[in-house]
């Protein structure tokens, strides 16, 4: 097992991989950008190294500064979390050269099935439904229009080389799809450097599930169930859970080993999401591998009792995987709601500034992963996700009530978040009823509004908190950035 891990990301998820790391006695760095220097996990790491500016190219994006920050500390392993470098294979490939551990997938399998045209071609060998579509990026404007006429409208406009939505466009018509491959090529290459892109059939109002998958490098392979990601906003995930209301034990059962045949096939080890479309008669299609930890991951722990985060990290260690198939269960159903610094009144701007109070909710069956404390600034370099909320319930409604009530009881002051938005969803008919289809949020709350009594509650809870802080002294700062004790507010020793 490592002795010590380098955690090349930051905020929630370097968080959760410190916890993880701290009870299995494993040592942790963390690296920090110029702007990150005070941020949650530098604080709660063992030892912290600044790579670089402000910028992500600068800092989080920086491989050679990474790489120098795991030499000098003597870090034996670096995990990636997601986004950043986390399915970057060349990044993976260097690691390996300087006698690191990469906690991921190899480089190779990494760069198969990132490449979405690849992947795909490699699992139309396997019996693994794939959406029909173009079999490699298109090269011209006629080559386009005639895959999109065989395909058949509407088709999907998605770039070759990442995922997240980027490079997303749906042309319903043949005079829409010039504008939406220009599109969607511009947005592609703006986020992964590679402007190249493909068409495949839109399947109409899908859902959108994902298979949790655990691979070793004994050939032992398991998936530790779904989860229904399908609740997105601008092909953006906000709400996740488990299991997914749609779902039955032979439908389980037959996408479980889809999932499990294409880990086989790609070669693919460590932790992983095998992702399916799955259309209104139950008929599902393979839609891509994320070759990373995934931010929804806690829903599958919470329902499984599974630690995926340590699972990855003994993985890489050369351990077997020991957990069976047939011995795995689901218990109860989870929830995720993504908490963002946005302000959801406005259009979902980014909402920047000083958290200055903020209080996590509570109670049974309430979990949350965080990346924030009263006091910290939120800055305009990274993704404005804050924190993610998560709760378990035996059935479903109880899931969901205990939702709106810890959303209800999440107190950040200070800066916008999309909590009052997820209130929203949580409590809409269509959602309490499993009607979550992709289009949920642009069919059921295309202008949303924020209620007046929630504006004025914060309001009020604002005024309260500035006049609590008028009466803490002011005093110079000793040193630079932040100690866990200044996150605390003000305190005393007591005694008799």
């Amino acid at each position: 097992m490592f002795k010590k891990i380098l955690i090349a990301n930051r905020g929630e998820i370097a968080v959760r991989i410190i916890r993880a790391c701290r009870e299995m006695n494993i040592r942790t760095v963390a690296v920090c950008s110029e702007a990150d220097r005070s941020a949650l996990h530098v604080l709660m790491a063992d030892e912290a190294v600044c790579v670089g500016g402000p910028a992500p190219l600068d800092s989080y994006l920086n491989m050679e500064r990474i790489l120098e920050a795991a030499g000098i500390s003597g870090a034996e392993a670096i995990h990636p979390g997601y986004g950043f470098l986390a399915e970057n294979h060349r990044f993976a490939a260097r690691c390996g050269k300087q006698g690191l551990v990469f906690i991921g997938p190899g480089p190779d399998a990494m760069k198969l099935v990132g490449d979405k045209v690849a992947s795909r071609k490699t699992l139309s060998r396997i019996d693994v439904p794939v959406i029909p579509g173009m079999k490699a990026a298109g090269a011209s404007l006629k080559e386009f229009e005639e895959s999109a006429k065989e395909i058949g409208y509407p088709v999907m406009v998605k770039a070759s080389a990442g995922g997240g939505g980027k490079g997303m466009r749906v042309a319903r018509h043949p005079a829409e799809l010039r504008l939406s491959v220009e599109a969607g090529m511009r947005e592609a290459k703006a986020a992964f450097g590679d402007e190249s892109v493909y068409l495949e059939k839109c399947i109409e109002r899908p859902r959108h599930i994902e298979f949790q998958v655990l691979a070793d490098h004994h050939g032992n392979a398991v998936h530790v169930f779904e989860r229904e990601c399908s609740i997105q906003r601008r092909h953006q995930k906000i709400i996740e859970e488990s299991p997914s209301p749609f779902m039955d034990e032979e439908l389980r059962r037959r996408m479980g080993d889809a999932a499990v045949a294409v880990v086989r096939e790609t070669g693919y080890t460590n932790a992983g999401t095998v992702e399916f479309l799955v259309d209104e008669n139950r008929k599902f299609y393979f839609l891509e591998v994320n070759a990373r930890i995934q931010v929804e991951h806690p829903v599958t722990e919470m329902v499984t009792g599974t630690d995926l985060v340590k699972w990855q990290i003994r993985i890489a260690s050369g351990e077997r995987l020991t957990l069976k198939q047939k011995d795995l269960r689901q218990r109860g159903h989870a929830l995720e709601c993504r908490i963002y610094a946005e302000d959801p009144a406005n259009g979902f701007l980014p909402c920047l500034g000083k958290i200055h109070f903020m209080k996590n909710p509570e109670g049974p069956g309430v979990r949350v992963d965080s990346g924030i404390y009263s006091g910290y600034e939120v800055t305009r370099y990274y993704d404005p996700i804050l924190a993610k909320l998560i709760v378990w319930g035996e059935q479903r409604s109880t899931a969901c009530s205990r939702m709106v009530q810890a959303l209800s009881d999440y107190v950040i002051l200070g800066i916008q978040t999309t909590i009052p938005y997820l209130m929203d969803v949580l409590t809409h008919p269509d959602f309490l009823s499993g009607k979550t289809y992709t289009d949920f949020i642009q069919k059921n709350m295309p202008d949303w509004t924020a209620k007046k009594d929630f504006l004025v509650e914060a309001l009020a809870a604002a005024s309260i908190q500035d006049v609590l802080a008028s009466k803490t002294p002011a005093g110079p700062v000793k040193r630079a950035g932040v100690s866990p004790w200044q996150t605390l507010g003000a305190w005393r020793l007591g005694g008799r």
